[in-house]
């Protein structure tokens, strides 16, 4: 049995947080414990510089495979993989030492200010094997051969660059994750760095891990463990305390007269089942067919509304990083999504008619979990197209282990803070307002829709599968929409509203629901 939290996580014949993975003769384990290298207290993120670490504490018979590193404008929060050959191939071992080294970079001629020198070391491979990491050290000696090992190349896969560490003049730190990712991807992401003298994004230096292994996906949880995951870590996401359309469950919006309506027909609507059991499965979104409130006005004002009482949050648990992490999306459903507003220069509240309206509104926030131990790494608030990941020192928490992320005004994109985020520049666009608030939805109240790795474990709800759209084509004219706007403002600020077009998320535009989330991109792939 493992404690986690206090919360039990019996993994007696699985893989799970055991400490230890298999990619297939190579055994990996997580390390977050480092030694400070070298660093510097300017340039890079914020200007206040970067530091260069090793890890400690490695496990007899494991070898670091590379250095870590992160910028100073945040707490240290990291691991890297260290790894140990754990397979019977004694002619072509999963592990070996560089042969050579050569020196990439040495900050010993900047006059910058730095904790000592930093000489920054490329292992040279044998052939048939390929560097994961960088050795550094504060002296030009080439570092010892037996310090680093290099990984046979059928266990590595091509890396590219993830965001900015720090740079000075032609030299750059970049974090690199997995070029392959997604559900079916076997890329690891080692938690090392790339220092390169010529700005590239192909052909890095230093590569990823790939799992080899056949069983790769015995290092995921089972259900047993999700559930205990989903009780520690689910978030809690805070609606706007002026908030009019709430998130409901997908079944009391069914069992409230939610109606599908057939491409031809449309003068004969039909009520949906239950679970959706009557909606048309599988297909492409081909309008033939989609899904509206309820005709008659009074329950299509009430039902649009939503009903926080019954909100669910919708899991999908899926394999990321060739199943050394767990990604648990957890999906809300809005009946409506409410009118876009803008803010246009010292104008704070502007109310933009019906853009941004539609009937059905699928969002999600998205946590990821270290396979290794069980512990939260980080966690995805999605944002219209795009997203933010954020580490989970950088979280907010005020119940327990579980994060909080703020619900935006209507438009029901998720922060990880409260405050106003403006879509736009020069002091004009959409907002995107949240505030704290006593409407609070709790993802741990969940129903697991998907789990592909577990198999017939995990049966999806029919309307999983439904590929249309959750809400109807809505006609309105946009530039009707503006005038009126422009209406209620001083002559030297109508100009400005058309500007709002010019940034305006395709989302907040949409014009008709959206498809479900098993047609997002991220449903089996990396988020934005």
């Amino acid at each position: 049995m493992l404690i986690l939290s206090g919360v039990e996580l019996s993994h007696e014949g699985d893989g799970f947080a055991t400490g230890f993975i298999d990619l297939g003769g190579l055994q990996v384990t997580q390390i977050s414990a480092f030694n400070k290298v070298w660093s510097t207290r300017e340039g890079g993120l914020d200007n206040i510089g970067a530091t260069i670490f090793e890890p400690q504490n490695i496990p007899e018979g494991f070898y670091m495979l590379g250095g870590y590193s992160q910028p100073n404008n945040k707490a240290l929060y990291g691991w890297v993989l260290v790894a140990k050959d754990v397979s019977s191939n004694t002619t072509n071992p999963t592990l070996k030492q560089p042969i050579d080294y050569t020196l990439v970079w040495s900050s010993e001629s900047l006059n910058i200010n730095q904790k000592g020198h930093a000489y920054v070391w490329l292992p040279t491979t044998p052939d048939g094997y390929k560097a994961v990491g960088h050795v550094v050290t504060t002296t030009s000696d080439k570092p010892s051969l037996d310090k680093i090992r290099c990984v046979r190349e059928d266990l590595t896969d091509e890396s590219e660059q993830y965001s900015l560490i720090w740079s000075n003049n032609d030299f750059f730190v970049y974090d690199v994750r997995p070029n392959n990712r997604g559900t079916e991807a076997p890329s690891v992401r080692v938690g090392t760095f790339v220092a390169q003298t010529v700005e590239t994004t192909t052909n890095l230096s230093i590569s990823c891990l790939k799992n080899i292994n056949a069983n790769k996906t015995s290092s995921m949880p089972n259900l047993q463990q999700i559930d205990a995951i989903m009780k520690i870590y689910s978030p809690l996401l805070v609606l706007h305390p002026e908030e009019e359309f709430y998130p409901s469950s997908v079944n009391w919006f069914f069992s409230n007269g939610a109606l599908l309506y057939t491409k031809g027909q449309e003068s004969k609507p039909v009520k949906i089942e239950p679970n959706g059991t009557n909606l048309p499965q599988n297909g492409t979104n081909d309008d033939a067919y989609w899904i509206d409130l309820p005709a008659d006005g009074e329950n299509k004002d009430r039902v649009s509304k939503g009903n926080l009482n019954s909100a669910t949050s919708y899991v999908h648990v899926k394999p990321t990083y060739g199943s050394t992490f767990t990604d648990l999306a957890m999906w809300a459903f809005y009946p409506f999504n409410g009118a876009a507003r803008a803010k246009v220069k010292f104008i704070k509240n502007i109310k933009l008619g019906k853009i941004g309206e539609h009937v059905g509104d699928w969002e999600h926030v998205t946590i990821r979990v270290s396979n290794f131990n069980g512990q939260l790494w980080q966690m995805y608030f999605s944002q219209h197209n795009k997203g933010t990941w954020l580490d989970a020192s950088q979280l907010e928490f005020k119940v327990g282990n579980k994060p909080n992320a703020y619900s935006t005004l209507h438009g029901h994109a998720s922060y990880p803070h409260v405050g106003l985020t403006l879509l736009g520049k020069d002091g004009v666009g959409v907002k995107d307002d949240t505030e704290q608030s006593d409407f609070v939805f709790n993802l741990a109240a969940y129903e697991l829709i998907s789990a592909e790795y577990l198999g017939s474990a995990v049966i999806e709800p029919q309307w999983l599968n439904f590929n249309r759209q959750w809400g109807p084509s809505i006609d309105y004219d946009l530039d009707t929409e503006l005038n009126k706007v422009k209406d209620h403002l001083p002559q030297f600020l109508k100009s400005l509203i058309n500007k709002i077009l010019e940034v305006l998320p395709k989302e907040v535009l949409r014009e008709e629901g959206p498809t479900g989330p098993k047609d997002k991109n991220n449903w089996s792939g990396d988020e934005v």
